[in-house]
């Protein structure tokens, strides 16, 4: 059962970087939570409001305190484990819509940090200009029929839009091109040495059994490899639940097509938008077949937030893609290069379960990352050249071995000295 804990004046209720699962409501007191920015490094200072939540986001994704919970006076908390607060409040769409609201928009904050980092064009465009930028993307990728499906996309949605003959033009050109684009691979299909894909976590694997009722067959849609599903910058009044293969997600960095994540059967996505009345902030495209329900706005409110199974695992999934956010952002701020390659092979091992050798084989250090080297040069935001160059910096010290379609890390443990070398320095 949750119970009322009283804190003194002064004491701390726990640490950064600290690993608990408590979640905890403010009842009584002055309680400031103090964080660090995560590009200048200066203190971050917010006081707490009697009522308040605060812990969940490290709670249900079962990551480190990001901040520190300071008692400024003589304070009532009320502590709850994370199956309390579902159990109490998963049914509760008031409480847990507000904090989906909350943490969609530190994501919306995130993702613009990362474009400042990336320096991304920030000015304003229109629906229909953005959507544009997104489509010349997928063409300076030289992936045309994405590029057409984007197009799609805007004459649908504009179909007397002011640009309207110059994305028809458009169209016709990559059409055209697209029928010379080599026939898409299924990315496991890439390597025979690839791994067997995952099987659905518990969680989104309940959220599928939901949803797989014949009532819901009416909102299945069906796209194809490469077809794009929500353009960047589109009104967002639909959000989808996976049913079926992965969703890529992207976004235009300056003309440049970047990969962000890739979604699973049982995740949600659009749900952002939603939210928040808002453009959609990424492009989520079909990586090989995909099979998704598509709901409306006012689905919503029925299907998630008077779900509690479902809004629960909505909040985790908010809370997982804070902390993937952050974790992004630290590789940015990372101004040696190498240092910073390095940090991309540090966050895929938190991120990737391994066995750990109670004797401490070397050999247990070993490594295998199902990354390429586009995909080094968009998490460091450096052209794929001078990745290619910094890893093979590592290859030449027989630290990393590349190929096609992953790549072996000979020691794990020297790329994280690489960037704890490169933090200690920056504090001295």
């Amino acid at each position: 059962m949750p119970k009322a804990v009283p804190y003194k004046k002064g004491s701390i209720i726990f640490f950064a970087g600290d690993k608990d699962d408590r979640i905890f409501i403010l009842q009584k007191g002055n309680i400031t939570l103090t964080g660090e920015d995560l590009q200048t490094g200066a203190q971050i200072v917010e006081n707490l409001h009697e009522g308040e939540f605060f812990g969940v986001k490290s709670a249900l994704s079962h990551m480190p305190r990001i901040e520190t919970a300071n008692v400024q006076s003589d304070a009532v908390v009320v502590l709850l484990t994370p199956q309390e607060f579902e159990k109490i409040f998963g049914r509760n769409p008031a409480v847990i819509g507000k904090m989906l609201h909350v943490f969609s928009k530190n994501l919306r904050d995130l993702h613009k940090r990362t474009e400042e980092l990336l320096k991304s064009e920030e000015h304003f465009v229109s629906p229909e200009e953005g959507m544009i930028r997104v489509a010349k993307s997928f063409e300076q990728a030289e992936e045309y029929r994405s590029a057409c499906s984007v197009c799609n996309l805007i004459l649908s949605r504009f179909p007397e839009g002011e640009r309207k003959a110059e994305v028809e033009k458009l169209l016709a050109s990559y059409t055209e091109k697209a029928k010379a684009e080599p026939p898409y691979v299924e990315p496991e299909q890439e390597s025979s040495d690839a791994e067997e894909k995952p099987e659905p976590r518990a969680a989104d694997a309940a959220t599928l059994k939901q949803f797989s009722l014949p009532v819901f067959e009416r909102f299945t849609k069906s796209f194809e490899p490469g077809q794009v599903i929500t353009s960047e910058f589109e009104p967002g009044d639909t959000f989808y639940l996976i049913k079926s293969g992965d969703v890529q997600i992207v976004k235009d960095m300056n003309g440049t097509k970047k990969n962000m994540d890739i979604l699973h059967a049982g995740e949600f996505f659009g749900e952002m938008a939603i939210l928040d009345n808002s453009p959609r902030s990424a492009t989520c495209m079909a990586r090989g077949k995909v099979e998704c329900l598509e709901f409306n706005k006012e689905n919503f409110q029925a299907l998630v937030l008077g779900n509690s199974t479902i809004a629960i695992n909505l909040l985790k999934l908010f809370c997982k893609r804070i902390y993937d956010s952050r974790r992004g952002i630290r590789i940015l701020t990372i101004k040696d290069i190498q240092a910073r390659v390095a940090d991309v092979f540090v966050m895929f091992d938190e991120v990737t379960p391994h066995k750990d050798d109670p004797d401490g084989d070397p050999m247990d250090s070993h490594r295998r990352f199902n990354l390429t080297v586009a995909d080094v040069a968009q998490w460091t935001g450096i052209s794929q050249d001078d990745a290619r160059d910094e890893l093979n910096k590592y290859v030449s010290k027989k630290k990393l071995e590349i190929y096609d379609a992953y790549m072996n890390v000979t020691n794990i443990n020297d790329m994280k000295r690489t960037v704890e070398k490169y933090f200690s320095n920056l504090e001295q």
